[in-house]
Order: C-alpha cells, then sequence, then structure tokens
C-alpha cells in the first residue's frame, strides 16, 4: 500500500486552534533519555495556555509518580503538561486484577515501583517468583540497557513451554538515549509471540493506554471529549502514529526521534531535509498515515 507522505507543518501554532487536547509522546518528543527538550515543552505549555489540555502518554514501564521524578530531573516543566498516562500505570491495573497470583518479572530492578504500586492499590504486592513457580509473567525491559534480545531465547522457550501469559509492560521494541539505540521490552515481547506465545501489550500503539488516556483528558476539562479535537503527537510510526491512526486521532508525526537515522540519513546543521523514499516506506509499512509532520516540536 502506497501512503504520501504529509506536508510539513511550520509548528504547532499552526494546528493548535483545530485541537482541545493533546496526547504527546515523552521520549523522543519532550526530552531525548537525558534532558528535556526546551522548545516542545514551550510548545506543549503555549497550547495549554490557551486553554488546551496536555496528556502525556508514554510506554515507559513505570507508574506516573517515578516518570514524573524523572522528567523533572530533566529539567522539564510542569507548566508543559497537566497528567501523565504511562503504560507502567496500565500494567498495575492489569497486575493488580490478577490478585495474588505469582509472578515472575523480567527487567531491570528500577522498574519495581510497579509492583510497589500494585501493593498501593490492592493493599497487598503479588508473589514475585521464579520462572518456574510463575503463572504469567511481566515484562517490563531487559535486564541491563546494553542487552541484546537473542539471549533471552531460552527463557522465552522455557515459558512457551508452559503457556505462560506476558504482560508487557513497553511494546517499544527500541529507543534512543543521547546517541544510543538500545532494546527495550516489546523486542522480548515480540519475539514471544514469535514463538506463539500470548501476549498482553500495556502501551501504544494499543488500545488499552488510548482508553486510559483519554479518560484522564475527559475528567480534567469536565465533558465528553470530541475525538477530531485530539490531536496526538509522537515520534514512532508504529506505536504513536499507528496507535492514533487505530483510535480516529489526528496525529502529529516528529521525524527527529527513533526514525531519525532512516528519514535525516545526511542530517546536519543545515540538512534536515526527510529522505521521502525512505519516507513513503515507513509509512507503507505502518500503515498508517500523520495528518503532518516536523523536524522538532516547536511552536
Amino acid at each position: 500500500m502506497s501512503i504520501s507522505p504529509p506536508a510539513a507543518v511550520a509548528g504547532l501554532a499552526a494546528l493548535a486552534d483545530n485541537y482541545d487536547v493533546i496526547l504527546s509522546d515523552v521520549w523522543g518528543v519532550v526530552h531525548d533519555g537525558r534532558t528535556h527538550t526546551p522548545a516542545a515543552a514551550d510548545a506543549l505549555a503555549r497550547f495549554r495556555a490557551k486553554g488546551g489540555t496536555v496528556v502525556l502518554v508514554t510506554n515507559a514501564p513505570r507508574p506516573w509518580k517515578p516518570i514524573q521524578k524523572m522528567l523533572d530531573n530533566f529539567g522539564l516543566p510542569r507548566e508543559s503538561y497537566d497528567v501523565i498516562v504511562s503504560s507502567g500505570g496500565v500494567t498495575v491495573d492489569l497486575v493488580a486484577a490478577r490478585g495474588m497470583t505469582p509472578l515472575h518479572h523480567i527487567g531491570p530492578p528500577r522498574d519495581l515501583p510497579i509492583f510497589e504500586e500494585v501493593a498501593e492499590v490492592t493493599g497487598e504486592k503479588p508473589p514475585l517468583l521464579p520462572l518456574e513457580q510463575a503463572e504469567y509473567v511481566v515484562c517490563t525491559g531487559l535486564l541491563d540497557d546494553y542487552d541484546e534480545p537473542d539471549p533471552y531465547m531460552p527463557k522465552l522457550r522455557a515459558m512457551r513451554a508452559r503457556d505462560l501469559t506476558m504482560i508487557c509492560a513497553n511494546p517499544d521494541i527500541v529507543v534512543h538515549v543521547g546517541p544510543d539505540l538500545l532494546w527495550c521490552a516489546g523486542a522480548l515481547a515480540e519475539r514471544y509471540a514469535g514463538l506463539g506465545g500470548k501476549v498482553i501489550m500495556a502501551g501504544k500503539p494499543h488500545a488499552i493506554i488510548y482508553e486510559a488516556a483519554l479518560k484522564e483528558a475527559q475528567a480534567l476539562r469536565k465533558g465528553a471529549l470530541d475525538r477530531k479535537r485530539v490531536l496526538a503527537i509522537g515520534d514512532g510510526l508504529f506505536t504513536d502514529i499507528r496507535g492514533a491512526a487505530s483510535q480516529g486521532l489526528d496525529a502529529l508525526f516528529i521525524t527527529s526521534g527513533i526514525h531519525r537515522d532512516l528519514l535525516h540519513p545526511d542530517a546536519g546543521e543545515d540538512d534536515w531535509s526527510v529522505d521521502e523514499v525512505a519516507y513513503r516506506g515507513l509509512l507503507a509499512e505502518a500503515g498508517a498515515a500523520p495528518a503532518g509532520h516536523l523536524r522538532d516540536l516547536v511552536w
């Protein structure tokens, strides 16, 4: 399927009057894994100043409180958003619904607040056990940021042999941290699904996180939402843009994020032109197109 690339827009100001709510991606839009992006923060703050509502929607595999602390440390002003909805928060709900069913966690220790949050919701912390004793698996990421997915295949095969369900707290496959490209939980979920394993995805592009985000926006605006006046912003065609399309939402694509090496192969101080052939190929693969694109989120 051939999809024509949309036109570039000058900035968020050109679109702002058409929308009441923004669902903004976080990593790749408002920060790069190390520091916040001042122009993006300013654009979102200006949208809020005009009466708009900004919901940060992230596939970070942690509840909103530690995410907000991280954003504070990155220097992101709280004036640039109203609320944070995370795939980690959605995962908390999914785990809480399973009560005290024993589970196995795949991921780094920094993601353990998910299970502390479950205890706050239910009054009990679910048992975290070795794989052999668990009845399902929660995958928040690889154990080390620089791990590769292939060494996890024996564990994934052992899970498949027992027909265990995996809850994936971060459907992203890879993410940029500064100049580095790191694997995420979605890479393991993709491989487990390839083995025939059952995977429940807690984040974008799946409906469950959009339902949570739109519910928050509706509560903040104290009334029904018109989806035609909701704009999603993101740098991932396969998560942000595909997810927005599945929910009937317009989307603004940030080209300097996760796809930058393909879209801007000759990027330099004076040349950030988009590679049209690569862009068309990505759009065809994603099966969805944004309403417009920007190199970086600016007002």
